[in-house]
């Protein structure tokens, strides 16, 4: 197996972002450890015109409880820009409408990758969607 990068790092955060259950991830999250992958996942939900900001600020703060990231304004940013490019991968379907999903966050040294897997819509007719967003730090 060749060194995770970038494309490994995003495999491995949207394998987060598609646990099924605290259970899941938890097993996940110890395996890339042994790694020296470092990983996160927060769920969401909410309206998503108003739920940008706050789907941002999730990813950051899962980011440095689970110690992906410190306090530096350099990494808060490198996880913020990467969700940010996530969500607007997401936009053009979830204008107007609802979200609930989960993020997912993984860092190899260097490499920071957000994923975002939201399901989309009202009530039970719901489309599905995924953004990725990586950084550099």
């Amino acid at each position: 197996m060749e060194l995770p990068g970038s494309r490994e790092a995003s495999r491995i955060a949207l394998n987060m972002a598609l646990t099924q259950n605290r259970d899941e991830e938890k097993r996940l999250k110890e395996e890339m450890l042994k790694q020296g992958i470092r990983v996160a996942a927060v769920d969401y939900g909410g309206e998503f015109i108003p739920s940008v900001t706050k789907i941002i600020e999730r990813a950051v703060v899962a980011a440095k409880r689970e110690g992906l990231i410190g306090e530096s304004h350099v990494e808060e940013g490198a996880v913020a820009g990467a969700a940010r490019e996530g969500v607007s991968q997401i936009m053009p379907k979830a204008l107007g409408l609802n979200v609930g999903g989960k993020i997912g966050i993984a860092r190899y040294h260097d490499h920071i990758c957000v994923a975002l897997f939201f399901g989309i819509g009202l009530l039970h007719m719901n489309e599905v969607a995924v953004g990725l967003g990586h950084r550099v730090v």
